[in-house]
């Protein structure tokens, strides 16, 4: 590994210069399972929706550090004490808390591999990578975890007000152009306090929290559960069972070595083991885009049709209803597909089905957020506003939709 010049500098488009905390945080970012996350887009398949929206998870995991470096800096300025190993450790957590997305990030998350979660992939390279760095994240895993004694330096990694919520609400508005979006983060920090060891924010912020929560809820509603992304990811995870199903029955498909692995294998988080991990770690986004740029011209009309939809942004159309969609409708749909193309029920279920989608901007039954008053009595966000809404942001909020070919 280099000895040399480890304090570099990123140029960043959302907060301008980012410094590197020291040398170990350097070694973390030029390792081979953190560059990848350059190959891993933070929005799935948005970017068909939002043109901007082309920006990666390296550059979200960067942002988070940053804004860690200046939470770690209010919270000392305000005689909250910070050890220097506490302060490390935090730097590596929010670092890695994304290092085990896959391909696509949360469009593939359950299709590639079974019942294990991005978090707990997350947790098995931080292990792998606190082997080589001779035990130097012991204390992030156990932040990373939520098992620290000190619960608000698990609460900047993790909760309703975190560093990672911080950062990709303002990046993802400022790639995607919404607006509605933009969050002042820098005053949100400005504002967090810690008392009883609990991360809170002060009175003064609480138009801030509330703002935050809004912008949330808008970025939920118009990118992150906009319908035509929501069809987009749908035909993604199809083509990924389509092509596990005839791989299983015997149909050789042309894919990379590390994708051909998971198509064959059904992997939960039983089997997940170090060689699985290496493996796990070859595959990105463009593992999946040059499958599909093959598959396109496969002559299973299923994989074809789906891989085709998606490389030429030709989708399948939805709409949004409120109350469930009838049984009926959905029938219709899947008998019309069936007769023009002479295909089985099956098959015609890959291109028409129904689903929901539920927004929730804030859970205050959840780890709240606590807003700290002058008079020293901390309440939860939802009782101190005067904001009507930010109860109603509490509810969750349920649609239906039905997709089916134009």
């Amino acid at each position: 590994m280099k000895t040399n010049n480890k304090l570099k500098i990123f140029n960043d488009p959302i907060y301008g210069f980012i410094t590197i905390p020291n040398s170990e945080i350097f070694d973390l970012i030029e390792h081979k399972y953190f560059q990848r996350l350059r190959r891993i887009s933070q929005m799935g398949l948005s970017y068909l929706v939002y043109p901007g929206a082309h920006h990666t998870r390296f550059q979200h995991a960067i942002g988070c550090m940053h804004l860690m470096q200046k939470a770690v800096n209010v919270l000392r300025f305000k005689d909250v004490m910070i050890s220097v190993e506490e302060e490390k450790a935090l730097y590596i957590a929010i670092l890695l808390h994304d290092i085990g997305h896959g391909p696509f990030s949360h469009a593939m998350e359950h299709s590639i591999v079974e019942g294990i979660s991005h978090e707990e992939i997350s947790m098995k390279f931080m292990q792998k990578l606190n082997e080589e760095f001779n035990g130097s994240l012991t204390l992030a895993i156990q932040i990373f975890k939520g098992k620290y004694h000190r619960p608000f330096l698990c609460e900047l990694i993790s909760s309703q007000l975190d560093m990672d919520r911080a950062d990709y609400l303002k990046r993802d508005s400022f790639y995607t152009g919404v607006a509605e979006g933009n969050i002042n983060s820098e005053r949100l920090i400005t504002m967090l306090n810690v008392d009883n060891d609990k991360l809170v924010v002060e009175e003064k912020g609480i138009y801030s929290v509330e703002k935050f929560l809004i912008a949330r809820r808008f970025m939920y509603w118009q990118v992150y559960l906009h319908k035509t992304g929501l069809v987009a990811e749908q035909l993604l995870t199809r083509v990924l069972k389509r092509a596990k199903e005839l791989t299983n029955a015997g149909v050789k498909l042309e894919a990379s070595k590390a994708l051909s692995f998971f198509l064959k294998n059904e992997i939960t988080e039983k089997h997940f083991d170090d060689d699985i991990l290496e493996t796990f770690f070859m595959l990105d986004d463009t593992d999946i885009i040059s499958a599909m740029k093959v598959w396109q011209n496969h002559d299973d009309f299923v994989l074809r049709h789906l891989c085709s939809m998606i490389i030429n942004r030709n989708l399948l159309k939805i709409k949004l209803k409120n109350k469930p969609i009838k049984s009926s409708l959905l029938d219709k749909h899947i008998n019309q597909l069936m007769e023009k193309y002479g295909i089985s029920s099956y098959e015609a279920e890959y291109f028409v089905f129904i689903d929901a989608i539920s927004n929730q901007a804030y859970h205050s039954k959840l780890q709240g957020i606590k807003i700290l008053q002058k008079s020293g009595k901390v309440v939860d966000i939802a009782k101190a506003s005067d904001q009507f809404n930010i109860k109603a942001l509490s509810k969750p909020t349920t649609k239906y939709y039905i997709c089916y070919p134009k």
